[in-house]
């Protein structure tokens, strides 16, 4: 299959939005996107898009940068996308196009 894939830069997992943090509020959007799946990566240090530096420290995690990265089809990107825009959560995303599959299908767990 063709698509995109979405990566969505939450440069600090304290942010909330709708009584939610900024990556459970993208997840519950992506889910609304009718995108089944998402890779959450908790990432030690970034500089985000205004050139502020963000880190995870010993003692405070709250400024810990995330990645939200999802695959799927252009549709439910782009439906993703627009419920990102108009969400007011200030956010830096990149988008490539892409193959993908889901290998293994039909099969029992573990390949039987």
């Amino acid at each position: 299959m063709k698509g995109s894939q979405l990566t969505v830069f939450a440069a600090n997992q304290s942010h909330r939005k709708s009584h939610m943090t900024v990556v459970e509020w993208i997840l519950d959007k992506t889910k609304q996107a009718g995108i089944a799946g998402a890779t959450v990566i908790e990432v030690s240090e970034c500089i985000d898009a205004h050139g502020k530096y963000h880190a995870a420290r010993f003692f405070e995690l709250v400024d810990q940068p995330v990645v939200v990265t999802v695959a799927a089809e252009d549709v439910r990107i782009d439906a993703l996308l627009d419920s990102l825009r108009h969400g007011g959560v200030q956010l830096f995303y990149t988008r490539c196009p892409i193959e993908y599959e889901l290998l293994g299908a039909g099969t029992g767990e573990g390949g039987e």
